[in-house]
């Protein structure tokens, strides 16, 4: 059989708890789904302010589809740049304290397009070693050479940026790293950046929405209100978690952007995405501001969390942010508490390597602003009942 080697390698990772399944959605995005037939209470989504299903987006995204249609129809520098893109381009730059951003598919292609347009051969990128997957795939199709640093260990990072070296360097991260939930030192890096002259890149994805005043982000939830500002600063973030719809963004200085137009080849040879979103994704960044309930809420159910797993046998891993990592150490135990919880009716996710380190497998709890307290009382019971 001319696949026999794959099917030899599929075999091997579920022996060793590694072999990855898809569900099937019949329902909206939202805490209460109906999964391969069984309605669920859902602790697995991104969806961490509970805007998926909002009925305001629906309408703009109904009233934007009724305007432009479904498809853009090409990429954005043939025929597919709409006044909607534009509009939403402007409101995000404008939100985040940049002077202009430019869309994105997905986080995924934002990096990928970005790294490799503003690095190359002679140049040198450092990164967090917790870093995205879709980070650690920009810096290999980049080719520039690649000084990983331990996770959040600024010592390591200046030791490394201090070796002598010719061209550009580029330092990479996660603001909200998404497996662990803790956050960058967003501060301490931009001041290595400004040392040693580098560009700093923070992937935002798990913190836009959430963090800052209003939501703005990471770079708002350091210093005062004004954000962590510096031309420095090439700022990430994506549009389908705590904001509800799809796609992602890049903000930065107008050159950087000018230069992603000519270089990002992500950007250059992807068909824009549909305008109607960016006509929702507008609507959204209207309730990010207004309904400021949404994130006290959220923080309210990280507290009950994080006080009623206390005494487990598994560690709750230190995260002030939505995702709440249950470490439990073994895949194949971290599948079936997985299993077990579904089927109780509880869907959380486990989570194993590669996606994280060998010997670190755990449940990624994920919290949302429609999480009531009874939902999140209802997994503290359930995790407890299993731990005897």
């Amino acid at each position: 059989m001319p696949f026999e080697v794959l099917q030899d390698e599929l075999d091997t990772r579920a022996a060793q708890g590694l072999l990855r399944h898809r569900y099937e959605l019949q329902s909206a995005q939202g805490t209460r789904v109906k999964v391969n037939g069984k309605p669920t209470l859902s602790f697995s989504s991104n969806d961490y302010l509970g805007l998926a299903y909002h009925p305001q987006l629906l309408a703009a995204l109904q009233t934007g589809t009724q305007q432009y249609g479904l498809g853009a129809g090409a990429s954005h520098l043939v025929s597919g740049h709409f006044s909607a893109h534009d509009e939403l381009e402007q409101a995000l730059a404008e939100f985040v304290g940049k002077p202009a951003a430019l869309l994105f598919s997905s986080g995924y292609l934002a990096n990928l397009g970005a790294v490799q347009a503003l690095v190359g051969r002679s140049d040198r990128i450092f990164a967090d070693k917790l870093n995205h997957a879709s980070l650690n795939d920009a810096m290999l199709l980049s080719r520039a050479q690649v000084h990983r640093y331990r996770h959040n260990d600024m010592a390591h990072l200046a030791q490394l940026l201090g070796q002598p070296s010719s061209g550009r360097k580029l330092v990479i991260t996660d603001a909200v790293f998404s497996m662990d939930g803790d956050l960058a030192l967003l501060p301490e890096l931009l001041e290595l950046c400004e040392q040693h002259d580098a560009w700093l890149l923070v992937d935002d994805a798990h913190g836009f929405g959430i963090l800052g005043e209003q939501g703005r982000g990471s770079l708002f939830h350091h210093r005062d209100s004004s954000g962590l500002a510096s031309p420095r600063i090439i700022y990430m973030a994506t549009l389908g978690k705590a904001a509800g719809v799809s796609g992602a963004f890049i903000a930065a200085e107008q050159v950087v952007i000018d230069t992603l137009v000519q270089n990002a080849r992500s950007y250059i040879y992807t068909t824009a995405s549909p305008p109607a979103l960016s006509c929702a994704v507008l609507a959204s960044l209207c309730l990010l501001q207004k309904e400021e309930w949404r994130r006290t809420q959220l923080w309210k159910l990280v507290a009950q969390l994080r006080a009623g797993l206390i005494g487990l046998p598994w560690a709750l891993m230190h995260s002030d942010t939505p995702i709440q990592p249950l470490l439990v150490g073994d895949n194949n135990v971290a599948v079936a508490l997985s299993e077990a919880l579904r089927a109780r009716g509880i869907w959380v996710p486990a989570i194993r390597p590669p996606t994280v380190p060998q010997g670190t497998a755990r449940l990624r709890i994920s919290l949302s602003a429609a999480h009531s307290e009874q939902d999140v009382a209802q997994l503290i019971s359930a995790l407890h009942e299993l731990a005897h």
